[in-house]
């Protein structure tokens, strides 16, 4: 059993951290009166202490407590005991370094298949799948492994970007990064837009929000999926 949300990222355009995301959230953690925040991947450098009061800023607002998982001696146990977990966007390698570092990675594997509602935004998401290969993050430390929970069939770039054709940037294209990818790997990548988000029920998937995903598989054209069921 799996119930999950995995979301692009935290806070589109105009809005404030996870606002879009309320409903869904709410709906997710709706038995949960605490929650575990895993603040590993802290963007821009942020304190996990920083990162994990802006999580429970917003989960006031749902009357859910918010624990960051740095507080605990043995993140592995408080994980194993977690009634709902969320991960936070910022850099995926150093997310995955220190998931490695603290044999959390297993763990939360086991509870989010075992049913315990898990919300991730960006790299947080980018973890779901079978690899972290293709986050768009600078490798600012080396993890151990590139390989990540495998919880959805898919790798997650989040923040997906269409060419933009009025553009003088001669460098690559998301499409063209994720189409090298496939000349070593065969596992399939979702180009996830800006509030896009996939909810994920037991082995059903919805591709949920205002904008299509692509689907990039090797040997094939892109194909753009519409909300619905994946």
């Amino acid at each position: 059993m799996k119930n999950l949300i995995v979301a692009s990222t935290s806070t589109i355009h105009g809005g404030s951290y996870l606002d879009y995301l309320t409903k869904e959230v709410s709906q997710l953690f709706n038995e949960c009166k605490e929650i575990i925040f895993i603040p590993y991947a802290r963007p821009g450098g942020m304190s996990h202490d920083a990162y994990t009061a802006i999580a429970a800023k917003f989960f006031n607002k749902l009357n859910i407590k918010v624990t960051g998982l740095h507080s605990f001696t043995n993140p592995a146990k408080a994980i194993t005991e977690a009634k709902g977990v969320f991960t936070g966007g910022g850099n995926t390698f150093l997310l995955v370094q220190m998931l490695y570092k603290n044999e959390v990675i297993q763990p939360l594997r086991e509870a989010i298949l075992n049913g315990v509602p898990y919300l991730g935004t960006s790299a947080g998401s980018n973890i779901c799948g079978p690899s972290m290969q293709n986050t768009n993050d600078m490798p600012i430390v080396y993890p151990p492994s590139f390989k990540t929970m495998g919880v959805i069939p898919y790798n997650i770039n989040a923040h997906y970007l269409d060419p933009d054709p009025t553009s003088k940037h001669m460098g690559e294209t998301r499409e063209t990064r994720i189409k090298e990818y496939h000349t070593q790997n065969t596992v399939p990548v979702l180009g996830l837009r800006e509030g896009s988000w996939l909810r994920v029920t037991n082995d059903k998937i919805e591709l949920k929000g205002a904008h299509t995903a692509r689907l990039f598989e090797q040997g094939k054209p892109p194909v753009e999926i519409a909300a619905g069921m994946l």
